[in-house]
């Protein structure tokens, strides 16, 4: 028996057995909510009969899981943007990694600031000098496959 509880959430269509549970087992019950379906089940006599006794029934939508993220995702883009990579951030943040990169997807971010082993801007910009792939290669003493997977790569 809770005294100090106003309202409750029933996942169950009202009956009187019910009702006389909760009136005794929660004599200052003000509201009970439940989802539209149980609600629809629930006859209209003991909706009316509850009024009366001024116990609101209300329907109430509690679909799906709720978010736990607690608006973490703005503050891990936050550090993605500064450059930070997933690994930085797992460890600012006390995180697990894989819940990093979850954030990062969650939020759409356009996660490209990783370091990589070429310098692909200068590549590009080389060959938009005029310079072939091989003269690009040799100049930066760089495989000539790995000129072409960069220049081709979207």
């Amino acid at each position: 028996m809770d005294e100090n509880v106003t309202t409750i959430h029933m996942t169950k269509a009202l009956s009187s057995a019910i009702i006389v549970d909760l009136m005794e087992n929660y004599p200052n019950l003000e509201v009970i909510t439940c989802s539209p379906s149980v609600y629809n089940r629930t006859s209209s006599t003991y909706i009316d009969a509850l009024s009366q006794l001024d116990i609101e029934v209300k329907k109430k939508y509690n679909w799906g899981a709720k978010s736990q993220t607690n608006g973490l995702e703005f503050e891990v883009l936050k550090l993605s943007n500064e450059g930070l990579n997933p690994k930085e951030i797992a460890q600012k943040l006390d995180l697990k990694l894989n819940r990093v990169y979850y954030l990062l997807k969650k939020s759409k971010a356009n996660f490209d600031n990783r370091k990589r082993k070429y310098n692909h801007s200068e590549i590009r910009m080389l060959k938009e000098d005029g310079l072939s792939a091989k003269e690009i290669s040799q100049k930066l003493n760089i495989p000539l496959r790995s000129v072409y997977y960069i220049l081709n790569k979207k």
